[in-house]
């Protein structure tokens, strides 16, 4: 029963595309999702109504199998957690993210009382899960990017949106004076003119509001002109957000020198095989800084397990071989720009991936809001131009 328990775990586990079942697996999973998907849409056309039945056939297999997903997820989570009892794993699994967005992908389905026919909103979740074929926390992922822009430039984004809607409540009050005696039935009151004005500005109204008078007419080309520019205004600044993230020259960096290293495979039979990096602990002289998972270089975060057959890469002053990978190490001093700022202010290019900051002899996985300070030195790998 054991060997089966983690068999199953490794099957229903992302990630490894070596172990043909699992693969098999991960693509009946996207296969039923995307399936589901269609089938909702579908259901919601009258032409289609003959086909109710097979359309109901289709959900309750796909729920099925969504809901046997998650009773072997839930069975084999102290494998997932392997420091942790099996009640506080089981615990995790289910407060965790995805442990939530599993149980949302069915739980409407079996809540007709509360959920009349399901809710179509909660079964946009399957869409969510989607994203974790694709190990978008394996590395820094392009995702943390948008969040940082929107996090950087929150207040400009905030003070154009209330200069929008300050600009839309004077142009519908405008309106609302300039068209009311002419068509007293169409702009009955502010509001109407605050409809005219949105979909004016944004170009979602029919036609069914508009300005019959000269002053009207005059002031609407006005009020077109002054509102492309307003609504304009945030993209703008999320747009200069984005280069200025991608454009950043790399400048006042540290003393620099090659790091060397050693690569080792893990094997079924390893000790730290089906473990957290966090979990593992190495001789103060080495340092993990990097995962190789079938070909692909990852971070190795806290909560990254290591599979059978990852290449882990081991920082070692005094081990030279010749293999191609390209690491430096970055040492940071009191006069360095770096110094204070956090990681997602560095101005890294899109070749390089800052996997490791080893301070004091302490090694610490980065994240965006780790800060960067004085004498740390900073593991940084040049992805290979393709």
């Amino acid at each position: 029963m054991k060997n089966l328990k983690k068999r199953i775990f490794q099957i229903i586990q992302i990630g490894n595309k070596s172990d043909l079942p699992s693969k098999l697996f991960d693509y009946l999973i996207v296969t039923l999702i995307i399936l589901n998907l269609v089938t909702t849409m579908l259901s919601t056309f009258d032409e289609l109504a003959r086909f109710k039945g097979i359309f109901h056939i289709i959900e309750v297999v796909t729920i099925a199998v969504f809901t046997v997903e998650y009773i072997l997820r839930m069975w084999t989570s102290d494998l997932l957690y392997p420091k942790k009892t099996p009640i506080k794993a089981l615990g995790a699994f289910i407060i965790s993210f995805y442990g939530i967005i599993d149980l949302l992908t069915f739980l409407p389905f079996y809540l007709p009382i509360f959920f009349p026919a399901g809710v179509v909103a909660f079964r946009m979740f399957r869409v969510i899960r989607i994203f974790r074929l694709f190990k978008i926390n394996a590395q820094y992922d392009a995702f943390n990017v948008i969040l940082e822009v929107i996090n950087k430039r929150k207040d400009q984004i905030i003070s154009s949106m209330v200069l929008i809607l300050i600009f839309l409540a004077g142009a519908s009050l405008c309106m609302y004076d300039v068209e009311h005696a002419a068509q007293p039935e169409v702009f009955k009151n502010a509001f109407s003119g605050m409809w005219w004005a949105v979909s004016a500005l944004l170009t979602v109204g029919y036609g069914d509001i508009f300005p019959i008078t000269p002053l009207g007419q005059v002031l609407a080309i006005v009020i077109a002109f002054l509102g492309v520019g307003m609504v304009a205004i945030p993209t703008g600044i999320i747009s200069a957000g984005f280069v200025a993230e991608y454009t950043k020259i790399k400048t006042y960096r540290g003393s620099e020198h090659e790091l060397q290293f050693v690569v080792s495979t893990i094997t079924p039979d390893h000790a730290i095989a089906n473990h957290m990096v966090k979990d593992i602990s190495l001789p103060p002289e080495l340092l993990l800084v990097m995962i190789i998972r079938e070909d692909k270089p990852m971070i190795p975060r806290g909560e990254t397990k290591l599979l059978p057959g990852d290449k882990i890469v081991i920082g070692a002053r005094n081990y030279q071989e010749d293999i191609d990978i390209d690491l430096t190490e970055i040492v940071i001093d009191e006069e360095n720009l770096w110094n204070g700022k956090r990681v997602s202010e560095l101005d890294f290019s899109e070749e390089e991936i800052l996997v490791m900051i080893n301070r004091h002899g302490r090694t610490i996985i980065p994240t965006g809001s780790t800060i960067i300070r004085s004498n740390d030195k900073l593991m940084v790998y040049k992805q290979p131009k393709k």
